[in-house]
C-alpha cells in the first residue's frame, strides 16, 4: 500500500465519540481522469476517506489551463486528492507508474479506448502488473464498437440517447438539460461499478475492468420513457414541464412566482379539487385518470387560472395540509437558502493554503457517524510527487529522473 496521511483521513470523522477511520480509508486510488465525468466518480472516494492520487502531465504552461485550477469548477471536483506529475510517455515517468499500480487498489480514466493504448496503461498491462487492481474507465460511446475511437462529451451523448428529444417545450426544438447529466451520471454509476468490483476481489482475490460510457449511461437514465417506447412502440416527445403520464403534474404561475404540483392519484385529485375547487370533482370528463390524461390542456390550464390569484407560499400551506406533492421553484442562490437544505449541510467548507476558506458543494451521501467534512482543497500540479515517489521506495537519483529535477 501507498502510504497515506492517517491523521488527515480521520481527523473529525465522528460526532461523538473517539475518532474512526472513514469508510474507505485505505484504499489506494489512481486518478487519471478529466474534464467531469471521471473526477465525478473518483470524488466519492476522496470525500470518503480513500487516499487518491491524482497523476497529472508535466505543466506545458498554458495560462488558462493553470489559472483554471484555481477555479471554483476544479476546486469542486478535485478536492481531499494527493497531486503528483508524470510523464507516461517517458520511460521513467511510465516505469514510476507501474510501480504505483502495483500497489494501488483502483484506477480510474476516462481517456478515449485507443489513447490508453498509446500510453501502455491498457487493462492487460495493468492487470499483468497486479492482478488485484480495479480499472474503472469512462469513455464517450463504449469500449468496442463503431464509435469506440469518438471523443464524447455530455451533449453529444444528451443528443444521441435521446434525451434531449423528451426535453423542452413542446415544438420548440431539442433542449440540453440544464447540468451536465451524462457526465454525472456515468461518474456515479462508474464509482458504484467499482465498489462492486471491490466487494468480489474480496472473495476472489482478482481484480476486474469495470466501464461504463456516456451513451449507455443516458440510456440508462431514460428509464420509464425509453421501457414505454421498447414495450408499447410510442416514441415519446416533449411535454416541457408537464409530466408525460401523470395529470396534473407540471409547473403553475402563482401571484409571485411558480409553483411545482403533482396530484396525479385518485385520492390527490380529490384532495386538490377540495383545497381549489370542490365543483371539479363533479365533472364528468376529469372522473378518472385517463379521463384527466386525455384532458390534459384544459385540466392544467383551469389549474393554472386559480394558483395565480395566490402567492406560492399559500400554495406550498395549503397542498402540504393535504398530502400534495408541491414546492417553490428556486434560483441557486435560494436553493442555498432554504432552510432544509441549510439543514442538510450541503455546503461544506475547506481552507485552501493560497484562496483561503471556501464553500464546495457536499457529498449527497450520509454515514451516520460521519459528518459531512471535506479533508482537503484541491492541490495544485506535482505537489506531492516526492513525497509519493519516495513512499514507493525511489532515492534522489530516481525523483530526480522522473521529475527532470533535483530533489
Amino acid at each position: 500500500m501507498i502510504a497515506t496521511e492517517t491523521k488527515a483521513a480521520t481527523e473529525g470523522n465522528t460526532a461523538t465519540g473517539p475518532e474512526t477511520a472513514l469508510p474507505l480509508q485505505g484504499l489506494v486510488v489512481l486518478d487519471l481522469t478529466l474534464a467531469r465525468a471521471g473526477p465525478t466518480c473518483v470524488r466519492h472516494f476522496a470525500d470518503w476517506g480513500a487516499d487518491v492520487i491524482r497523476v497529472q502531465p508535466p505543466d506545458t504552461g498554458d495560462e488558462e489551463v493553470i489559472g483554471r485550477r484555481d477555479g471554483s469548477d476544479y476546486q469542486n471536483m478535485h478536492r481531499g486528492k494527493r497531486v503528483i506529475t508524470l510523464d507516461l510517455k517517458t520511460k521513467a515517468g511510465h516505469a514510476a507508474f507501474i510501480e504505483l499500480v502495483k500497489r494501488a487498489d483502483v484506477m480510474v480514466e476516462n481517456m478515449r479506448a485507443p489513447v490508453k493504448h498509446r500510453l501502455g496503461i491498457d487493462w492487460d498491462t495493468l492487470h499483468a502488473a497486479n492482478p488485484g487492481l480495479i480499472l474503472g474507465s469512462i469513455s464517450g460511446f463504449g469500449q468496442t464498437g463503431p464509435y469506440t475511437a469518438r471523443a464524447g462529451v455530455d451533449q453529444i451523448a444528451q443528443g444521441m440517447s435521446g434525451l434531449m428529444s423528451v426535453t423542452g417545450a413542446p415544438g420548440g426544438g431539442p433542449m440540453r438539460v440544464g447540468i451536465a447529466v451524462a457526465d454525472l451520471t456515468s461518474g456515479n454509476l462508474l464509482a458504484l461499478s467499482i465498489m462492486m468490483a471491490l466487494y468480489e476481489r474480496a472473495r476472489t482475490g482478482v481484480g476486474r475492468w469495470v466501464h461504463t460510457s456516456l451513451l449507455e449511461s443516458q440510456i440508462f437514465m431514460l428509464d420509464f420513457q425509453a421501457a414505454r417506447y421498447l414495450q408499447t412502440g410510442v416514441v415519446p416527445v416533449q411535454v416541457g414541464n408537464d409530466h408525460p403520464t401523470a395529470v396534473p403534474t407540471g409547473v403553475f404561475p402563482t401571484l409571485d412566482g411558480w409553483v411545482n404540483i403533482g396530484a396525479s392519484s385518485s385520492k390527490q385529485w380529490t384532495n386538490l379539487c377540495r383545497v381549489i375547487e370542490p365543483a371539479w370533482l363533479d365533472k364528468p370528463e376529469w372522473q378518472s385518470q385517463a379521463d384527466r390524461s386525455r384532458d390534459r390542456a384544459a385540466v392544467h390550464e383551469a389549474l393554472a387560472e386559480r394558483t395565480a390569484q395566490q402567492p406560492t407560499a399559500h400554495w406550498v400551506e395549503a397542498f402540504e395540509g393535504v398530502g400534495i406533492p408541491c414546492g417553490p421553484i428556486y434560483t441557486i442562490d435560494q436553493v442555498f437558502e432554504d432552510p432544509q437544505v441549510r439543514h442538510l449541510d450541503m455546503t461544506p467548507e475547506v481552507d485552501h493554503d493560497r484562496l483561503g476558506k471556501m464553500r464546495l458543494v457536499g457529498s449527497p451521501l450520509n454515514f451516520e457517524g460521519h459528518p459531512r467534512k471535506l479533508r482537503s482543497a484541491a492541490k495544485i500540479t506535482g505537489v506531492d510527487t516526492v513525497e509519493v515517489l519516495r513512499s514507493i521506495g525511489y532515492d534522489d537519483a530516481q525523483i530526480a529522473e522522473v521529475t527532470g529535477s533535483s530533489t
